[in-house]
């Protein structure tokens, strides 16, 4: 199960946002996908709301994880229930109506996700097809695509995703192995990319870029690299619940998985050690999430 989380080693700006959570359960109203890569244990909102409360945070935006598919009721009923104080990031696959994409944008969502490693998102077309189908369906919202997939996918999509109209953020440091950091071949890509004002980052997921959880030099020296590339198109978050890894081949039993032993707290305390600015912090933690995620104006709590 998930850690308790020991309180920050600063105090979080007003307004400050997780931009990357989930929730599981109760699986009795919000059963699983029948075909997905891992079983977790429940993570509902309540436990999210005190952890925010617990660190100093007034936001957090919840994406829709692949173990529920293209289901998005779960995610997007935790965010109706506090909806001055979350967002959600949904997974389509580019068939739903008008009116359900709507109601979907009543509820809080404000961007889908792509996600190109575990199973259970969108299948059977082209990487291009999806993005182009997906992209046209949600341009009029004003919403995002979240791509969660390894920065050489994104390279060699380049063009096709500055051609798409809508605004782009990459998953989890856009998976950059920490040991390559900015050496890796295409991290100048990447930054061609952020200089467009199109394409955000997310600075989330520190384990899947890297086997230490904190105070790992490696993504120290990644998360300053990122923030250099341009600190405005930057935003932060936990990944809670921390689902442990698997296997991301789908089947009708699929494992069941715990989370990793992650202190939230801690995830937290990270943000000023990387931006050694106060300014850069409250626009990574604060600013940002609000222009991206359309949270109403002032400070939530």
């Amino acid at each position: 199960m998930y850690l308790d989380p020991t309180p920050a080693s600063f105090r979080p700006p007003a307004g400050g946002c997780d931009c990357h959570t989930h929730v599981f359960g109760p699986f009795d109203r919000y059963p699983l996908a029948r075909e997905r890569s891992y079983t977790p244990p429940p993570a509902p909102v309540e436990d999210l709301i005190a952890r925010l409360d617990a660190t100093g945070l007034g936001r957090a935006v919840i994406v829709q994880p692949s173990g529920y598919g293209t289901d998005n009721r779960r995610t997007l009923d935790a965010v109706a229930a506090y909806p001055d104080r979350l967002r959600a990031v949904a997974v389509i696959d580019g068939t739903e109506s008008d009116t359900a994409l709507l109601a979907m944008h009543g509820k809080g969502a404000r961007g889908v996700r792509l996600n190109l490693i575990s199973a259970g998102g969108p299948r059977g077309t082209t990487v291009a097809e999806l993005l182009t189908r997906v992209a046209a369906r949600i341009r009029p919202l004003g919403w995002h695509i979240q791509i969660y997939t390894d920065l050489d996918v994104v390279a060699e999509n380049a063009a096709l995703l500055q051609g798409l109209g809508v605004d782009i953020v990459l998953d989890h440091m856009a998976k950059v192995d920490a040991t390559k950091g900015a050496a890796h071949p295409q991290f100048p890509v990447l930054g061609r990319l952020v200089e467009t004002g199109r394409f955000w980052v997310k600075l989330s997921g520190t384990y899947r870029v890297s086997p230490d959880y904190y105070d790992n030099t490696d993504v120290t020296a990644l998360a300053r690299a990122l923030i250099a590339l341009n600190a405005e198109r930057m935003v932060w978050g936990t990944d809670w619940p921390h689902l442990a890894n698997h296997n991301r081949i789908a089947s009708a039993e699929p494992p069941p998985i715990e989370y990793h032993p992650i202190d939230y707290g801690r995830l937290l305390s990270l943000v000023p050690e990387w931006t050694e600015d106060e300014q850069v912090t409250a626009r990574i933690l604060s600013h940002n999430p609000a222009r991206l995620y359309d949270f109403p104006s002032g400070a939530a709590s």
